[in-house]
Parts: structure tokens; C-alpha cells; sequence
């Protein structure tokens, strides 16, 4: 199993991310979903460059707190092999949301990784019973990273 954790950029301003513990949670997610062979990269961008990848690829402006590009869809995902794809995680947004969900930056990042997961597997909450199931498997998958 790879996981590949990029950014942020050196002299970024952005809150402190434990890498470590971030990549441990991943793997743990991965393993929990059965995908122990699985290639994954995660970009910790800041919002300017979330809000041009929203902007890009699901024509919606500004910030957004996680994007999933799955390498398992579309064009060509036959030759993706073990590569999942990318999660691209906002940490100003996530620094927001932590605060005002009154939990840590390391906590909300892991939710936002499980979310983007999810979503490179193919699962989406577009419609109530869609949202539902992924719903309880985030609960799940985040009782196993906190346990």
C-alpha cells in the first residue's frame, strides 16, 4: 500500500497537519475497506487553490473543504491499475470547520480523508439513500481511525 502525502507548500501559512498520523489513517481506512493494495494521494492545499480546482473540474466557485479525483472512472481507468486517485483537502476550510465544530485540525482532517476515499470508490450522496449509506460508513471507518 502507498499513500503519498504532498504539500503544503513550503512558507504556506497554513495550520499544522500531523502527517504521520494522517498517513496512518489512511492506511487503516484502506485496510478497512478491503483496498490494502491500493495507491493513494492526498494534496494539503490551502482554499486559493481549492477554489480553482472547484472552479476547474465542477464549475463551482470558491473554497470547498475536500475534491476526490478517482483514477477508477472515466477515460482510461482501466489503466489506472492500484491507483485510487487523488483527495485534495482544503486545511484553511478544515481549520474552519474544526473550530467551529469544536474539534481538532487532525480530526476533521481525518474525516475529510475519509469522505474523499469514499467518494474515489464510488460512492456519492447525491440522492437521500446514497447519502445515507455513505453516512454510516463514515461512521464506521471513523470509529475504526479513532479506536
Amino acid at each position: 500500500m502507498t499513500v503519498l502525502i504532498a504539500g503544503p507548500e513550503p512558507g504556506a501559512e497554513l495550520p499544522g497537519v500531523d502527517r504521520r498520523l494522517l498517513r496512518s489513517r489512511a492506511v487503516q481506512v484502506l485496510r478497512d475497506l478491503e483496498r490494502s493494495d491500493a495507491e493513494l494521494s492526498i494534496a494539503l492545499v490551502d482554499d486559493a487553490t481549492i477554489a480553482e480546482l472547484n472552479q476547474k473540474y465542477r464549475s463551482k466557485s470558491g473554497p470547498t473543504d475536500v475534491l476526490s479525483f478517482s483514477q477508477l472512472e472515466g477515460e482510461h481507468a482501466e489503466l489506472a491499475g492500484n491507483l485510487l486517485g487523488d483527495v485534495v483537502i482544503s486545511l484553511e476550510t478544515a481549520a474552519r470547520q474544526a473550530r467551529s465544530a469544536h474539534r481538532g485540525l487532525d480530526s476533521e482532517v481525518a474525516q475529510l480523508l475519509i469522505h474523499g476515499i469514499l467518494h474515489l470508490i464510488g460512492h456519492d450522496h447525491e440522492h437521500e439513500d446514497e447519502a445515507r449509506e455513505m453516512q454510516q460508513l463514515e461512521r464506521r471507518l471513523r470509529h475504526a481511525v479513532d479506536a
